[in-house]
């Protein structure tokens, strides 16, 4: 099932600097992931981005869970 909604995340180069963004928007996967660690809903985010669907929300998130078990992003060390 995440291979499918990683299908809806593309980066091209003429649209939004190449970021990671939902496919058929301009609708980077970063503002997707803000969103729900802002704590906003499904609705919520819709309602912000219109062109969202709530596959294209489940996407970022399938995305961004896919980066953070690659080691892509740096951690700081507990003290």
């Amino acid at each position: 099932m995440a291979e499918d909604l990683l299908a809806l995340v593309v980066a091209d180069p003429t649209v939004g600097h190449g970021q990671a963004c939902i496919r058929g928007t301009r609708v980077p996967v970063s503002v997707v992931l803000d969103c729900l660690a802002d704590g906003m809903s499904d609705g919520e985010i819709i309602a912000e981005y219109p062109s969202l669907t709530v596959s294209g929300i489940r996407a970022a998130a399938a995305y961004g869970a896919r980066l953070a078990r690659e080691d892509l992003v740096p951690l700081r060390t507990a003290p």
